[in-house]
């Protein structure tokens, strides 16, 4: 039987989240891969009798191995070519300024400067920033072999090794997986409406947890799809057949999306039936049918059955066409990105113009700063750890610093114990490689566990590859422990306590902005001019895109200390009961669609005004605070279910 903890011995909670490791499947290619990418150029190296070279080439390795988390092979293409030039340039900048003095401190300052600045654009800028950052505190902490350039070429041919290797299936796995992901959405369209069946509504325990998680399953799947199937769309501008495909299926399940929380509200089960179908048309999705597909469903027993039969029937029917020009007419509920050179004006603008891009910047730019202010004024051996280590911690779009901080240092400690064993009783030279063979396949493998997991992976690695450098063998650890300590410590107060917007969150703000979109949403469905259905879909797809990017800030915030875990706990029922209000709004759409009267305009001002009253709040305080509740209206009215999540809503806002 377990034991309980007394209360005063229990972990609080934030360091509970924080220690937890996430769920995750194996992804047994990228093991391969890493394996593969960091053991063989140590082979080459040794080999030529030029082991220090085989170490850098195995650096840049590390780094394609980090950037390696894409499913589609053009996706990988950028996620790991475009951030091994970035890494390039880095290394290049870094030892060129090597031994310089404050003209070091400088340059790799503005270096964190720009590094920050620029993850605000995205994924691939993200971690192409914080390769050139890391590779600059490299170059300018260790002696580079050879000339200038031959350290910034090898790291790269090191991380290309890598894009190879992800590569070599793409001309027999061309688009398979883009198809994985729009049949996976199906599946979790599937699951959906699977909590809505009979089965599912017969035990009410839990019941609405199922479905918000289900639904939150089905969003974070449908930008997934979106993402990979629009990053192709972007470059072939809609002319391939199987893009064109694709699109189409994605489009075709969004009635589907929609009726299910109108099926939720109605309180009458779906037969199982309904789910087990839309499983079936997932299957057609990923192997690529294309035909009849015989689809058994039962008739439809209410208005809210015939909205699901009819996108049922639909999406069946898009799935099975394989004419171009037939699938063309399912329309197009995502709209065309815009041409590239007009997204990168966009996003220079927003980085240049943003107050948030430059205060992240310059946090980073201080904290480095300073790392490189004091390690030329106390004597460090190798002092470029001290950098590193702020270089990981407080990158800025990777979450809490303080969780970071306390996450780097238990897994270095954690790195540290296995790096001991490993430089005190393996012998340099050949030995390398078959250590290396083991340790490197654990970075993919406890990476998506979490940042402390990572590095408790990655600290041997770097470790055994720097001494391979430098040849000054368990010598290393206790500096490395104490410069971890000692980076971990400058991010926590001159990257965190100096900035009380890191402390004293405004949890809310980004939530008000989600509620005012709600806001519009609902005067866009019902309206005295409704939006037309591609634009209430795009709508409707990117406000639950908000709203899963805030679920994921809140659950950053809850791994913070009080106040900020407390604060964020505290808001967080609001978070679900927007999502519930995007719900019903999308129900009502569907029951009018299917014949339900239309709400007067005056219900609509109602709602709208009510919700843009809480945004408004939300923006003005950072505690829950007294609220008025008083929406009415006609009791058999459409909107009746929505007014009643607004109340509900409000109300959590209340003191309890």
């Amino acid at each position: 039987m377990p034991r309980t903890l007394p209360i005063g011995l229990a972990p609080p909670d934030w360091l509970v989240r924080n220690l937890r490791p996430q769920p995750a499947p194996l992804n047994r290619p990228a093991v391969a891969r890493a394996a593969i990418a960091l053991t063989l150029p140590l082979v080459l190296g040794l080999a030529a009798g030029r082991p220090e070279y085989g170490a850098l080439a195995s650096m840049g390795a590390l780094s394609g191995v980090i950037s390696d988390t894409a499913a589609a092979y053009r996706m990988r293409l950028l996620n790991i070519a475009i951030p091994q030039l970035f890494a390039a340039v880095g290394i290049t900048l870094g030892s060129l300024v090597y031994g310089q003095g404050w003209i070091t401190v400088g340059a790799l300052t503005g270096v964190a400067l720009v590094s920050g600045m620029i993850s605000s654009i995205g994924a691939v800028a993200s971690v192409s920033g914080l390769l050139l950052l890391l590779n600059s505190v490299i170059g300018a902490g260790l002696p580079m072999p050879g000339p200038w350039w031959l350290a910034p070429l090898l790291m790269t041919g090191g991380g290309f090794l890598v894009l190879v290797l992800a590569l070599l299936a793409w001309p027999l796995r061309a688009g398979v997986p883009e198809r994985a992901a729009v049949a996976d959405t199906y599946r979790k369209v599937a699951d959906l409406l699977a909590t809505t069946t009979g089965d599912a509504l017969d035990t009410p325990a839990g019941a609405t947890d199922t479905y918000d998680e289900a639904r939150r399953l089905v969003t974070q799947s449908l930008n997934q799809s979106y993402d990979l199937v629009l990053a192709r769309r972007a470059r072939h501008h809609g002319r391939s057949p199987e893009l064109v495909r694709l699109l189409a299926q994605l489009n075709a399940v969004t009635p589907l999306v929609e009726a299910a929380p109108a099926v939720r509200l109605s309180g009458r089960p779906l037969p199982a039936e309904i789910p087990v179908a839309v499983r079936h048309l997932a299957e057609a999705v990923e192997t690529g049918y294309s035909g009849p597909l015989g689809l058994r469903l039962p008739e439809p027993g209410s208005e809210i059955g015939r909205a699901v039969d009819q996108a049922l029937r639909h999406a069946a029917d898009v799935a099975g066409e394989k004419s171009p020009d037939a699938l063309k007419k399912a329309g197009d509920r995502a709209g065309r990105p815009a041409p590239l050179g007009v997204r990168a004006l966009r996003v220079a603008r927003n980085v240049a113009l943003s107050g948030t891009s430059w205060r992240y910047g310059l946090r980073l730019a201080l904290c480095i700063g300073i790392a490189q202010a004091l390690v030329s004024l106390v004597p460090v051996p190798r002092s470029y750890w001290v950098a590193l280590t702020i270089t990981f911690v407080l990158k800025p779009d990777f979450g809490s610093v303080f969780s970071r901080a306390l996450l780097r240092a238990l897994g270095t400690v954690v790195g540290l114990v296995v790096a001991a064993a490993i430089l005190t009783e393996v012998p340099r030279g050949w030995w390398d490689v078959p250590v290396m063979l083991l340790l490197a396949p654990l970075i993919p493998v406890f990476t998506p566990r979490g940042y402390g997991y990572q590095t408790a992976a990655i600290t041997p690695v770097i470790l055994l590859l720097s001494d391979t450098l430098n040849h000054q063998g368990a010598d290393l650890l206790v500096p490395r422990l104490v410069d971890s300590l000692m980076g971990c410590a400058i991010a926590l107060v001159a990257g965190y306590l100096l900035w009380p917007k890191s402390w004293h969150a405004r949890v809310g703000d980004r939530l008000a902005d989600a509620v005012a979109d709600t806001a519009v949403y609902v005067e866009r469905a019902f309206g005295a001019s409704p939006a037309d259905p591609a634009d209430r879909a795009r709508t409707r797809r990117r406000l639950y895109r908000d709203l899963s990017t805030i679920r994921t800030e809140f659950q950053r915030a809850l791994t913070e200390p009080p106040p900020v875990g407390r604060r964020a706990a505290a808001w967080w029922p609001l978070v679900v009961a927007v999502e519930r209000i995007v719900d019903a709004t999308t129900a009502a759409r569907v029951r009018i669609k299917q014949g339900a009267e239309p709400p007067s305009a005056a219900e609509v001002d109602q709602v709208a005004l009510q919700l843009r009253e809480l945004a408004d709040g939300l923006r003005k305080t950072e505690t829950l605070y007294e609220v008025r509740t008083d929406l009415s209206g006609p009791p058999g009215s459409v909107l009746e279910p929505l007014r009643q999540e607004v109340a509900a809503a409000r109300t959590i806002t209340s003191p309890r």
